[in-house]
């Protein structure tokens, strides 16, 4: 294998692993680096996050996915830098060269310029940050059990989402489950169902990307859980008292302790770099600019796929950062090197076949666009469920993922409804803050 064509792939996200699976047979050697030794399900993340799975649920070791696969090796490390000129991957203590470069590593959440917002928002990312949310969403609850200040108990039980896409809008309609179902009797002093959940988004609809229809019935099904929809609202600050918004008649502060960040996305770290060394233009949310083939002008050799690249479709419109972009383009990246090292020149553009969108809002309520076909209710959920259990990895994690839905489906439970504190032996500081917050709430004795 020491004279195979040598391919690298950075990220073992949908569009990285799609591509590794693709070059099983392929005369190549294939080396996959990512900084996590999972793969992770990023379209269900927003379950872990509101307690309906757990992560090892959606998540799959990349070793055992890929260890059927004799051309490729797995490799736990980060790329830092890369020299296009000498085909070599910069790691924390090593080179990597290549032939072949596929660039697939993702994106991170976007606070449009205001990265200290993150301490307060976290976003819907990685599954650090939906554990994060799960503790904080959960937490909220306890709190306000304990306060008996009115005001003070209300900024408790006010949660608040920014972005009103598909993660938001999935986010807010397992949140109201929680708030309506789940928790309704698990308390003495609140009744759950008063909680406030608020979508913010600056668009003039939620689900933007969807067709209309599809949004108002979205609309209303958040409605039926307890949620307000705020549109055309700008957020200007977030803080530990909550969110400040410019709205078409002037700023408004909303008090909250819970703020969830769904807003946007930009490149990872690494594009940065990448741009920089090969000179390749970058659009405002730091993704790469790439041809019709996918790779950067002037490095044939580097395929950017996923959410890192920039791609365009026939008709010039750019493509969504959705999982369907990156499995299909990791998939064409692969096929194409295989076509170049067998001498085939036959090599055609990326042409993105979008399969439409799916956005679930609760139990047995969705809306679906698919092949231009709406949906909505029922018949939309169960298109959403199929999709989205044939595309999770591991069998194994779909009979569980499946079970977890059908008693969620029936009973309303979910079964990782866990506050974590994380590895730290000293008390946490939102708990010393509650307990600071109860105290002055309660009655001073004479």
């Amino acid at each position: 294998m020491a004279n195979r064509h040598r391919v690298v792939i950075l990220g073992a996200g949908f569009g990285g692993l799609y591509a590794a699976k693709a070059l099983k047979h392929a005369p190549v050697h294939v080396t996959v680096i990512d900084r996590r030794n999972y793969h992770l399900f990023q379209p269900l993340l927003y379950q872990v996050a509101t307690g309906s799975l757990s992560p090892g649920e959606i998540a799959a070791p990349i070793r055992g996915i890929l260890a059927k696969q004799k051309n490729t090796r797995v490799l736990l490390d980060e790329a830092v830098d890369i020299d296009p000129t000498g085909k070599t991957v910069v790691l924390h203590d090593e080179r990597i060269a290549y032939d072949s470069l596929i660039i697939a590593t993702g994106s991170k959440g976007s606070y449009f310029g205001h990265d200290a917002w993150s301490k307060y928002a976290p976003p819907v990312k990685g599954i650090e940050n939906a554990t994060t949310i799960r503790h904080k969403l959960l937490f909220a609850f306890e709190s306000a059990e304990r306060i008996s200040d009115p005001a003070e108990r209300q900024a408790w039980l006010t949660f608040v989402i920014v972005g009103a896409g598909a993660t938001g809008v999935e986010l807010a309609g397992a949140l109201g489950e929680i708030a309506h179902h789940t928790l309704k009797d698990d308390f003495r002093s609140i009744d759950p169902r008063t909680a406030k959940i608020l979508v913010l988004d600056s668009a003039k609809r939620i689900l933007s990307t969807f067709p209309e229809d599809l949004s108002r019935h979205a609309k209303k099904s958040l409605e039926k859980l307890g949620a307000t929809i705020r549109t055309e609202v700008l957020v200007t600050n977030v803080d530990e008292n909550g969110v400040t918004v410019k709205t078409p008649t002037g700023e408004e502060h909303i008090s909250s302790h819970t703020v969830i960040w769904a807003a946007g996305v930009t490149a990872s770290d690494f594009g940065r770099q990448l741009a920089k060394r090969t000179g390749a233009q970058t659009e405002k949310g730091g993704r790469i600019v790439v041809d019709q083939s996918l790779t950067i002008p002037g490095y044939p050799d580097i395929f950017v796929v996923g959410d890192m690249a920039y791609s365009t479709d026939s008709k010039g419109k750019p493509l969504p950062g959705v999982a369907q972009v990156a499995m299909q383009g990791g998939a064409y990246a692969a096929k194409t090197i295989v076509k170049r090292v067998k001498g085939d020149r036959n090599i055609r553009p990326f042409d993105y076949f979008d399969k439409g969108d799916l956005a679930v809002i609760g139990r047995g309520s969705a809306v679906a666009n698919i092949f231009g076909l709406h949906l909505w209710g029922l018949p939309a959920w169960l298109v959403w469920l199929f999709v989205h259990l044939m595309y999770i990895v591991e069998f194994q994690s779909r009979i569980l993922v499946f079970i977890q839905w059908g008693f969620l489906y029936l009973t309303a439970n979910r079964g990782a409804m866990l506050i974590t504190w994380g590895t730290e032996a000293k008390q946490p500081e939102d708990q010393v803050a509650l307990a600071s917050a109860s105290t002055s709430s309660k009655p001073q004795s004479s």
